[in-house]
């Protein structure tokens, strides 16, 4: 085997992983169709192992691509990482900064935030992650995550913002068409809005709200940016956060004292960026922003 193979094959490979064909790959990296076949060519001749085979769907992965396919996409993520910290020399605030966050928050909490961080620092340009997946930020796949539980690894610097309320609401529309609950027994008489598939906070929401099953639901969406726009249109019960639910159009919140989640927040980021002045004015305006929307709920 070489001893170097060039990261153009491995982006190639990433991009047919990715897209399920050669075509689709070539689309999306900006290169020939013929290029990407022999960039995945040379490097399964490179290593001595068959990356694909074909069916009529596409290209298939074969384990041996599956099992490389972590240490390509950390390959990815230190590339990208470099090319940030290169464009931030200089004088001054300048450079990208990559931010994640949970859907809601990248799409609720974080917009203003965000503009007004560049009104006071033009030259600095952001890439904004929303995504309920927690991004490794020892695999530098971002520099700074707001995550909704406290960081445990020690090359990590990470600052607690407080707790964000969640509890159920409804739109006033709905409540006049189908009437308020007074219980928790009452919710089975409601469309209630919730996940598809369960998560680890679907869990620990059980405890609070025994009856919460998938079963339940008579609206469904993993996605939640949708369900939050269901709460609003009216379509049904949902849970919400709470500064959210007074935003326009306002919402109601129901039992208020039999159902309330807190969602304990945290900004973080690799400790090796503690120092990197686009990251830290980043660090530090996430940090004040979210302490406000906090204190909102």
């Amino acid at each position: 085997m070489a001893q170097d193979i060039a990261w153009d094959l491995y982006r190639t490979f990433l991009g047919v992983l990715s897209e399920g064909s050669l075509s689709g790959a070539a689309r999306a990296l900006g290169i020939t169709q013929p290029t990407a076949g022999r960039h995945v060519a040379e490097l399964e001749k490179t290593l001595g192992l068959a990356l694909f085979t074909r069916a009529p769907s596409g290209l298939v992965p074969t384990e041996a691509a599956l099992a490389l396919r972590g240490h390509a996409e950390a390959m990815h993520s230190t590339a990208a990482a470099l090319r940030r910290a290169a464009e931030s020399q200089g004088e001054g605030v300048n450079g990208t900064v990559r931010i994640s966050a949970s859907e809601v928050v990248s799409v609720e909490v974080l917009p203003p935030i965000v503009a007004a961080l560049r009104e006071a620092h033009p030259a600095l340009r952001v890439e904004l992650v929303a995504t309920n997946r927690v991004q490794d930020l020892l695999r530098q796949e971002a520099d700074i995550a707001v995550r909704m539980t406290q960081p445990r690894q020690d090359v990590l610097v990470a600052r607690r913002v407080g707790d964000i309320a969640v509890g159920l609401h409804a739109h006033p529309e709905y409540l006049a068409r189908h009437g308020t609950p007074k219980s928790l027994a009452e919710l089975a008489q409601h469309a209630l809005i919730g996940f598809d598939h369960e998560t680890a906070f679907i869990r620990s929401a059980r405890k609070l709200l025994p009856g919460l099953s998938r079963e339940a639901f008579s609206l469904r969406s993993d996605n939640d940016v949708a369900q939050l726009a269901l709460i609003r249109a009216g379509a049904g019960i949902g849970l919400c956060q709470v500064a959210l639910g007074r935003r326009a159009p306002a919402l109601v919140r129901l039992l208020p004292r039999q159902v309330t989640f807190k969602l304990e927040t945290w900004i973080t980021m690799h400790r090796d960026l503690r120092h990197s002045p686009r990251c830290r004015v980043t660090f530090d305006a996430l940090a004040e922003g979210l302490r406000r929307h906090v204190a909102a709920g």
